[in-house]
């Protein structure tokens, strides 16, 4: 078994690093945030640190990365205070991914991808079209991580749109039904499939 230290990693290479570090800690949720800028603008950008805070109330977290350069979702989402968290399929990767380039603030990704935009009600952040699971989410709060300068962005769940064939009668989501992958890394796309469920568990008597 290969054993990399602190000094070892200090003497990587920027890519090497960063595929290492980004990749060894497991597989990470696909997302592609909707959101609009108060000017009418559209932009969509995939995120692989959504994170489950909490279910009452629902609030979900993702990590943003240091806003020393122009972050577009962010400034959508301190502007108008709302995004759409959608889940990513297998026939999405490629455009999904592509969402990562760095494009103009007047050009939306929609324009660049064969992604399409599904508005829902007055929900003016716009939902990616044809995925199994959006949701609808309203910024709450964030959090300066200073030992490297992200946040934590908190928000709450307001809108649940799911796939009747993924919802079972207990509530529980069965994402492998809609085709929704994983990201292993920063690059790198997976199909999970579902394993086992067991029942809650509790002590051996």
């Amino acid at each position: 078994m290969k054993h990399i230290q602190l000094d070892d990693l200090n003497e990587m290479s920027k890519i090497y690093r960063l595929n290492l570090v980004n990749s060894i800690t497991g597989y990470k949720s696909a997302h592609l945030i909707g959101s609009q800028s108060l000017d009418g603008k559209n932009n969509v950008a995939i995120f692989s640190s959504v994170i489950h805070l909490g279910s009452n109330p629902a609030l979900i977290g993702f990590i943003l990365r240091p806003t020393s350069v122009p972050r577009h979702t962010y400034s959508n989402i301190k502007a108008t205070g709302i995004f759409t968290l959608n889940a990513i399929t297998k026939k999405q990767i490629k455009d999904a991914h592509h969402t990562s380039a760095k494009y103009p603030e007047e050009i939306s990704e929609f324009d660049k991808t064969n992604l399409k935009i599904e508005k829902k009600g007055d929900w003016n952040a716009p939902f990616v079209k044809d995925v199994p699971i959006q949701m609808g989410c309203r910024y709450q709060n964030e959090y300066h991580i200073k030992e490297n300068d992200t946040k934590l962005i908190v928000a709450s769940v307001e809108h649940f749109y799911i796939s009747e064939s993924l919802l079972l009668a207990d509530g529980w989501v069965q994402l492998d039904k809609g085709n929704i992958v994983a990201i292993n890394g920063l690059d790198g796309y997976a199909d999970p499939k579902l394993l086992e469920r067991f029942p809650y568990a509790r002590p051996k008597s």
